[in-house]
Parts: C-alpha cells; sequence; structure tokens
C-alpha cells in the first residue's frame, strides 16, 4: 500500500491523518487518499503534489492555496470546495465533480489574483458549475466536460462563467457550454470539435486558429469575436445566424 493510503469507504480523516500521510510520502510513494473521505476539511496551503486522490469526497473542503500539481483527482467530488489560488496545473480531474466551487472570496467582483490554476490539466468528463473568471486553462483538456446550464438549473444563483479564461490550446471537444459566459476568454488553437455552444456569450471571444468544425453556434452572441484562421468554419452550425455576426471578424 502506498504512503498514507486508505481504503475504499474509509471512515472521515481528520486533518491530522491528512497532514501525516503527506510528511510520509515520497516521490515514489505518494500519498493515497482514493475513496476518503476528506468532506468539510481546512486542507488550505497543503501539498498535495503527485497525491492520488481517485473518487475522494472533498465536498465543502477548504483547498485554497494548496499545491494538487499533478494529483490524480479522477472521480473525486469537489463540490462547494473553495480553491481559491489552488493549483491543479497538470492534474487529473477526469470525470470529477465541481458543482458550485467557489474560486474567489467573492463572486461579484473576482479578484485575478484569486483565480486558481487549471494549466494542462484532465477535466474531460468533468461536471463543472461555477464561476470561473479569468482562470489559466492552457493546455487544459476539457474533452465532454459538461459546463452548460440544464433545463432545471436556469433559475439556479450558480454561475456558469468562463469570461476572460485562457483557453489557447485547450481541447474542448464535444464540451458542452450550452449558456456558459465566454466572454473575452482566449480560445486560441483551441479544438473545439463538436462542442455545444448554443446560447452562449461569446462577446469578443478569440478564436484564431482555433478548430470549430461541428460545433453548434446557435443562438450564441459573437459581438466582436475573432474567428481569423479558424477552422471548420463551414461545418460549424449556427454560425452564419448567430446574434451580431455582423460585428465578428472572420
Amino acid at each position: 500500500m502506498l504512503a498514507g493510503a486508505f481504503p475504499a469507504a474509509a471512515e472521515k480523516l481528520t486533518l491530522k491523518q491528512v497532514s501525516q500521510a503527506l510528511v510520509k510520502a515520497t516521490a515514489g510513494s505518494p500519498a493515497d487518499f482514493s475513496h476518503a473521505d476528506l468532506g468539510g476539511l481546512d486542507l488550505s496551503d497543503l501539498d498535495f503534489k503527485g497525491a492520488k486522490l481517485i473518487g475522494a469526497d472533498l465536498l465543502g473542503a477548504n483547498l485554497s492555496r494548496a499545491n494538487l500539481a499533478g494529483a490524480d483527482l479522477s472521480g473525486a467530488k469537489l463540490d462547494r470546495a473553495t480553491i481559491t489560488r489552488a493549483n491543479f496545473a497538470g492534474a487529473d480531474l477526469s470525470d470529477a465533480s465541481l458543482f458550485d466551487i467557489a474560486a474567489y472570496s467573492t463572486t461579484e467582483f473576482p479578484k485575478p489574483e484569486e483565480a486558481p490554476n487549471f494549466a494542462g490539466a484532465d477535466l474531460s468528463g468533468t461536471h463543472i458549475q461555477a464561476r470561473l473568471t479569468g482562470v489559466n486553462m492552457q493546455g487544459a483538456d476539457l474533452s465532454g466536460a459538461h459546463l452548460g446550464l440544464r433545463h432545471e438549473q436556469l433559475k439556479s444563483p450558480i454561475w456558469h462563467d468562463l469570461s476572460g479564461c485562457d483557453l489557447t490550446g485547450a481541447k474542448l471537444r464535444n464540451t458542452d457550454l450550452n449558456g456558459v459566459h465566454l466572454q473575452f476568454t482566449k480560445l486560441v488553437g483551441a479544438d473545439l470539435t463538436g462542442a455545444n455552444l448554443a446560447g452562449t456569450d461569446l462577446a469578443h471571444a478569440d478564436f484564431s486558429g482555433a478548430t470549430v468544425t461541428n460545433a453548434d453556434f446557435t443562438g450564441a452572441d459573437i459581438e466582436g469575436a475573432i474567428f481569423r484562421g479558424a477552422k471548420g468554419l463551414e461545418e460549424a452550425k449556427g454560425l452564419n445566424d448567430a446574434k451580431n455576426r455582423d460585428k465578428a471578424l472572420f
């Protein structure tokens, strides 16, 4: 068993147990919290780099300033967790749940310096419902991720906001972005093949060099959006009838 490993369906862990497991961990034998219950714990400032948190329950946990670079959080539950300044660079969050996560101390006026880092992270198949304004997601894989509004959540106070994010070179193949705010988002060189962008606010988003083959722009607002050098424009759905198409740059 790896350092600090806990069996499936383990009882709720304490902060002391988590800290001790991290101290004992080495590069060759990382701490293993797979399927463990870490819900509600204050894990701020802890170093989980390379740790295994497969299927872990982090409901309501405080991960502010925590280092989760390269950690395996596949299938983990991070609903209502606080991730202010947390580092998820290169982490595996595939099929994880990030519902109503708090990325900033205030959602009304997010501070850029508080943004978490998801550069190069694997977010494929992830369910995300949160305000992630200005987050670094360069090279991240969001293929098949679900970030869009669902009919039963239309009146929900939860934000669906990726405005100002840097998604340069990101993979968004078949990603559900229905109704998400993407104003001023940088999507340069991103792969949006088959992405659902219906009803999305894409004002001033930058799609330069991006691939949009079979992406659905039905009802999207593309005022000031940049599509120069984008590939697959002819195969994109609803783009010719998108709102403010005459104000987009092709």
